[in-house]
């Protein structure tokens, strides 16, 4: 039969007792917040009878450890438990939803940086996402302003035009192959006039001039001009603003002629 054991009682009468055996040697005090401890529940005794002696479990075996926790039956041991059970969920777990896979590498490649659709999709395929997820995930952040080309084109011509000097027809080579729509490219490089765009050219070739003192004329003229070329400036605008400068540094222009540089 068992018999209902005050633990409160049973603690103040074993406070004196020797500790270190354990609750099932019933030497011991219980420790707090365990449930379950060598075939103890918490609020019920050990059998009459059948408890653990002093100093061995209730087999009769010594016991190795003190207050050691009983594996209860279904535990898997700690050995073979971790590693090789999260080793089979990795091998069992069904592949990602490619829609979902597809949001979450858009809004990486869109933390901090705008993206065009284009750039987007190249990035999605190069994943090897699948079309429809591809198309489902792009026109979705289409529609809630996530990706707009426009926008995009915009902020390209103005960021650009005053951080590196170019012109419209460099800006919208650039705006081509990052997949912007025509349309969209004409609307952002009209914000830029002839006369904002002379202006800058102006700004460059003054900040550049310097660097080619020392150098005979028709070098000056091809470096100069050349460097606005690159930048996309129109040949005759180009030719105009260099030679402009060079009279103000005192160069002789008058026979220079209008041969392509």
């Amino acid at each position: 039969m068992t018999r209902r054991t005050d633990w409160a009682e049973y603690e103040s009468a074993a406070s004196g007792a020797p500790r270190g055996r354990g609750i099932a040697g019933g030497d011991g005090p219980a420790v707090a917040g365990d449930t379950e401890y060598d075939g103890f529940t918490e609020g019920t005794g050990p059998e009459d009878g059948d408890g653990a002696r002093a100093g061995g479990s209730r087999d009769g075996r010594p016991r190795g450890g003190r207050g050691r926790r009983r594996r209860t039956s279904g535990e898997a041991p700690a050995a073979d438990g971790g590693a090789s059970s999260s080793s089979r969920a990795e091998r069992e777990e069904p592949p990602a939803d490619p829609v979902e896979r597809a949001r979450a590498i858009c809004l990486r490649l869109l933390t901090g940086t705008p993206r065009t659709r284009k750039q987007l999709a190249d990035a999605l395929r190069k994943r090897e996402i699948p079309d429809e997820a591809a198309e489902e995930v792009l026109s979705r952040f289409e529609e809630v302003g996530l990706i707009d080309d426009g926008a995009f084109a915009d902020a390209w011509v103005e960021s650009r035009h005053h951080g590196r000097g170019l012109a419209r027809r460099a800006l919208a080579r650039e705006l081509r192959t990052k997949g912007v729509d025509p349309t969209l490219i004409d609307a952002a490089v009209s914000q830029l006039d002839s006369e904002q765009e002379e202006a800058t050219a102006r700004e460059l070739i003054a900040r550049k001039v310097r660097a080619t003192r020392g150098l005979d004329r028709d070098k000056r003229l091809r470096r100069l001009a050349g460097m606005l070329a690159r930048k996309g400036y129109p040949e005759g605008l180009a030719l105009r603003v260099v030679r402009q400068a060079l009279e103000e540094e005192g160069e002789d222009t008058h026979l220079l002629g209008d041969e392509p540089f």
